[in-house]
């Protein structure tokens, strides 16, 4: 399942994964101030939300460099 999500995060352009990397931002310090105050329905979500970021910053790190050499 995670893979198909990784897919379609290959499919999307520049522009469209650093408007969801802002959007996932924000929702991880809510989430954060959830968490903080006990007010968190989802838990999970925080890790879900973590390991998305990380694959969209792997997506732009591999797209530049792939700039670079072409």
């Amino acid at each position: 399942m995670m893979a198909n999500a990784f897919e379609d995060l290959r499919q999307k352009t520049d522009d469209q994964l650093v408007e969801e990397l802002t959007e996932l931002k924000r929702e991880q310090y809510n989430l954060r101030f959830q968490a903080a105050t006990n007010q968190l329905e989802r838990p999970a979500r925080i890790k879900e939300v973590r390991r998305t970021i990380a694959q969209i910053k792997t997506l732009q790190g591999e797209r530049s460099r792939a700039a670079e050499k072409a």
